[in-house]
């Protein structure tokens, strides 16, 4: 189902990040794709299925990533597609959806408020409501991430996953513990969106009333219980990082890897610089999970010279 494009992506040591990290590094690469994010492995999926059997007719809510997916794996496959988004989302995400030919309908609010929107969408219009996480397709799409790690990789300790809805964690997750149950599997969020992480600590739904990070892709307020489950299935450990050492890691991945990266990708490397006694001596795998980044804010995050190219 999925388009070869999405798979097989790159899987390799980058050994120039290990002394300043103290372990043995593996990068997932998930960029270096057409929507530049791991995302459209599950919305491929989604959208085979409905092609063949579904309505023609989707919508979904975004931050941004999933939303660029589903327009490009609805467009190749004739499906129209509607993604809700804040309008305080980043720009060149919000461009990209718009360029793929999805439409594209902003609210004044969070992530939380896009996701309320677009359920009353589907059910107004009567089309396919797609929900990151929640629907089983998104969370298999990213899956096969953890069937090309334990695959292909050489023997690892940890493996470290970007917590947001929890798909990718989840997805991974399920794969390495069944696969490979001995290697760890840690999840990361950043302090200022922590919802989910306290969810998994006390074994049960955790909201909070507002998020204040960089990290947008991963700044839910109100985890899903069903996903909430099957994190706590599969997760060893979430922890939780500030914001400097999220902009540490990403100006880390592109001084000593050569990538640009959105801060939610970093979140694997903040948690090595935060926590550099337990996962010293490791061989630590970390899934950069995507490279939708505004520049400006970029140049403002790693203080860095980024020329951006037409």
């Amino acid at each position: 189902m999925i388009d070869p494009v999405f798979l097989d992506t790159p899987l390799y040591r980058c050994e120039a990040l290990e002394p300043r990290l103290g372990c043995t590094v593996s990068i997932k690469l998930e960029t270096a794709n057409p929507v530049r994010s791991f995302k459209a492995r599950g919305t491929e999926v989604v959208a085979s299925l409905l092609a063949d059997h579904g309505p023609r007719a989707v919508v979904c809510a975004s931050a941004g990533n999933l939303g660029q997916a589903l327009a490009w794996s609805g467009r190749s496959r004739g499906l129209e597609v509607t993604v809700v988004a804040s309008r305080f989302a980043s720009a060149a995400k919000l461009d990209r959806i718009r360029a793929l030919e999805a439409g594209l309908e902003l609210v004044d609010g969070d992530f939380e408020m896009a996701r309320e929107r677009a359920v009353a969408v589907a059910r107004h219009e009567g089309i396919r409501l797609v929900e990151d996480s929640l629907d089983i397709e998104t969370c298999e799409g990213a899956a096969t991430i953890g069937l090309e790690l334990v695959d292909r990789a050489p023997s690892f300790d940890t493996v470290l996953i970007a917590l947001g809805g929890g798909a990718l964690a989840t997805g991974v997750g399920h794969v390495v513990k069944a696969l490979a149950p001995e290697v760890e599997v840690v999840c990361i969020q950043p302090l200022g969106a922590p919802a989910m992480t306290h969810s998994w600590r006390r074994r049960s739904v955790v909201t909070t009333d507002s998020t204040d990070t960089i990290a947008d892709g991963v700044a839910g307020r109100r985890p899903i219980p069903a996903v909430l489950d099957d994190l706590l299935l599969v997760a060893d450990d979430a922890v939780l990082v500030e914001e400097a050492s999220i902009i540490a890691g990403m100006r880390m991945l592109l001084d000593h890897a050569g990538l640009v990266v959105e801060p939610s990708a970093a979140l694997g490397i903040a948690a090595i610089l935060e926590n550099r006694d337990r996962f010293a001596g490791r061989h630590v795998a970390t899934v950069v999970c995507g490279s939708n980044v505004d520049v400006d804010a970029y140049r403002r995050w790693v203080n860095t010279p980024f020329t951006s190219r037409p």
